[in-house]
């Protein structure tokens, strides 16, 4: 079934001086890259979602899910690309090249989930598969 994962990054803006000059740096989020622990990668534009802002059911795939194919525990992290943009006094200029801002690693456990179609509820005919 799929785990779904979501991160969020702000856009951030840094003022200061530099040589008795005002300037800005404003860093904008272009690429998150997940890393599911189990050597699968994925990086998209966006941090995702939860399953309830994409009106989805539970455990649908969604464009940041992974689906884990072993039981184990798992280091999962996400780092966020950043483009940046400085600001001298007369506009925003781009800068050339990216950085990546690391996300901490978070621990995850993931069980084995079994489902089986029945034509009836455990209630309704306790004898039914499963029951």
């Amino acid at each position: 079934m799929p785990t779904n994962f979501v991160a969020t990054a702000p856009v951030t803006t840094t003022s200061g001086t530099i040589f008795g000059a005002p300037v800005s740096v404003r860093f904008t989020p272009s690429a998150f890259e997940f890393h599911y622990g189990d050597g699968s990668d994925a990086t998209t534009t966006t941090g995702g979602q939860s399953w309830t802002s994409l009106g989805q059911a539970q455990f649908t795939p969604t464009a940041t899910s992974h689906v884990y194919r072993e039981r184990g525990t798992f280091s999962a992290d996400v780092d966020v690309r950043y483009a940046a943009e400085v600001d001298l006094g007369t506009g925003w200029f781009p800068v050339e090249g990216e950085l990546t801002a690391d996300g901490p690693s978070q621990q995850i456990r993931i069980f084995e989930a079994h489902t089986a179609l029945v034509a009836y509820t455990c209630d309704q005919k306790p004898s039914s598969p499963g029951c």
